[in-house]
């Protein structure tokens, strides 16, 4: 195995390249901004890894800072589920930060830029401001208030931040370039009115900050070396650098934006208000629902921080956006699952059989492998009897000889039993097979050496005795679109695309081991796939999410 290093990605060189042109290594500092307007999604999840790694690789801070300027959609829950988040993935971050905590810093340095002639109240509306900046191929106009005097602006700006204007009566805009070609730079908007509570303020702050005038300051204020962004907010870095051009002291180190793009993940939507709106709508149960992008709900179907993780490293950091099909992040959690799950037999769709020469009354215990990835895994024993149950799927009255389970007049092994044959069949009125009738070899013991035990058959059945099987409810989750990218179809709404099938709820029969089985819980079920207690779960009944079939089911459709 070779030894040599990962290549460096482009923004591991971008450092580096600093690093070479005068930044020291202990200024480094990184950050993780998210709003607290919703849960964490897959595609943070990538943010996090790279802002996170870049921490660990180079023995540097990394702050999680929220950006919580916009109380109208920010609330307490979601910073709770942010920090939950984050600490579940493994990271740490070196200090909590907000950026209403710099709300009095910012506000002072734009009373500053009042009296430098370098911002202004304006009290169009928004559709005036909006259609007076032209668009990109003509130039902006001037505000009809662009030239206020600064003592009527200051006196505007001190009303505004008591409260004693009305919402969207008034903004502050910072005086830049209504002509240049750059439509971010025609005079932004830095401060509205809103009269909301506050999750951290309360309503000491009736003016409220708009991001691209609070990011740049945050990341300054913090000492924030690289404010890597994704490639959406490239245009706005000529803003950030012109808003830290007002505040900048040369004694301090200035922090740089760079870009990276996003990875977007096949048959779902990352878009926080569409999440929001499968919330809102009841197409999911909450933000942590199994069939959610989000880390919560990934981690509730089961998903491991290291599947996680080895998905964003897989993935890398690119310049271009591309479309990343959710079955590779589905492989990343089977390889990781493969070597740590338990194997347990369950059966999801019953049907009795019953061994008729097998001993009546009896029960014995059978030794099976917990794992056989790991051999520390150690075994288990399951009970055995007369009457079991196995997958309807799994029998054939009458079959060709590319069928390998069972059938009349042929053989199977059960798993760390049996060898038994296919003898006759009990149907109800209605012509379905109510009990599979067979025979068993007493001497095709798995595991006892015999002669017998050896003997070569070419299907392995999983099953549960019925005597001493364990009720559980087993919910079937799916992909929740059945549309690759069903967010970028302009002829529909991506609700259309809702996947009817994403849940399907059913009743199983499970081995008696998994008992005191506790939520999060990972198992696989023996040929059907992994697993994950659930923590709807009671004393009374295991619940189980499954997390991914054993094998990808799509990949046989999209053939």
């Amino acid at each position: 195995m070779s030894n040599e290093a990962a290549p460096l990605n482009f923004i591991e060189h971008i450092i580096e390249e600093d690093l070479t042109k005068g930044y020291k290594k202990e200024q480094l500092c990184f950050r993780f901004p998210p709003e607290p307007n919703g849960y964490l999604h897959i595609g943070h999840a990538s943010s996090i890894c790279l802002n996170f790694g870049l921490g660990e690789r180079y023995n540097a801070p990394v702050n999680l800072r929220f950006d919580d300027t916009n109380p109208a959609k920010e609330e307490q829950e979601f910073v709770d589920a942010i920090k939950r988040d984050i600490s579940w993935l493994g990271y740490e971050w070196a200090t909590e930060c907000y950026a209403s905590d710099y709300f009095q810093q910012l506000y002072d340095w734009a009373i500053q830029m009042v009296k430098d002639g370098k911002a202004y109240v304006d009290s169009q509306t928004s559709e005036a401001i909006a259609e007076q900046k032209g668009t990109p191929n003509s130039p902006g106009k001037p505000s009809p208030f662009r030239n206020r005097s600064v003592e009527e602006n200051l006196d505007l700006l001190e009303k505004m931040k008591n409260g004693e204007t009305k919402e969207g009566e008034h903004v502050l805009r910072a005086k830049i370039n209504m002509e240049s070609p750059n439509m971010l730079m025609r005079d932004p908007v830095m401060y509205r009115t809103i009269n909301k509570h506050h999750h951290r303020t309360g309503t000491d702050w009736k003016i409220f900050p708009m991001y691209d005038w609070t990011h740049g300051e945050s990341d300054y204020i913090e000492q924030v070396s690289h404010s890597f962004c994704t490639l959406e907010f490239l245009p706005h870095r000529e803003l950030y650098d012109w808003f830290l051009d007002q505040v900048y002291d040369s004694n301090k180190l200035r922090p740089k934006q760079r870009e990276f793009a996003r990875r977007n993940l096949s048959h779902t939507v990352v878009s926080k208000r569409k999440l929001a709106q499968l919330v809102s709508s009841g197409v999911v149960t909450g933000w942590d629902d199994p069939r959610m992008p989000t880390i919560s709900g990934l981690r509730r179907r089961g998903y491991t921080p290291e599947s996680i993780k080895n998905f964003a490293d897989s993935i890398g950091v690119g310049k271009r956006e591309n479309l990343i099909d959710v079955s590779h992040l589905e492989f990343n959690v089977r390889e990781d699952l493969n070597k740590k799950a338990p194997r347990i037999m369950v059966v999801l769709d019953p049907v009795k059989l019953i061994i008729d020469n097998y001993p009546e009354g009896k029960t014995e215990m059978l030794e099976a492998e917990n794992n056989q990835e790991d051999e520390s895994a150690g075994n288990r024993e399951v009970p055995f009897s007369k009457e079991l149950y196995i997958e309807k799927e799994d029998f054939l009255e009458s079959a060709n000889n590319k069928f390998f389970r069972l059938t009349l007049g042929k053989e199977v092994r059960l798993k760390n039993a049996y060898i038994i044959k296919g003898e006759s069949v009990v149907k109800d009125s209605e012509g379905n097979i109510t009990e599979i009738h067979c025979t068993y070899d007493p001497d095709s013991k798995s595991g006892s050496g015999s002669e017998a035990s050896l003997r070569k058959v070419k299907g392995t059945l999983h099953w549960v005795s019925a005597a001493h099987a364990l009720p559980v409810e087993v919910r079937l989750y799916d992909r929740l679109f059945t549309e690759a990218s069903p967010d970028t179809n302009k002829e529909k709404d991506f609700m259309e695309f809702i996947n009817p099938d994403s849940l399907n709820v059913i009743q199983a029969y499970a081995e008696p081991s998994i008992k005191s089985a506790k939520a999060e819980d990972k198992f696989q079920f023996q040929r059907l796939g992994y697993f994950v207690v659930d923590r709807d779960s009671t004393p009374e009944k295991i619940v189980f999410n499954r997390t991914v079939p054993l094998r990808d089911s799509w990949a046989k459709l999209a053939d």
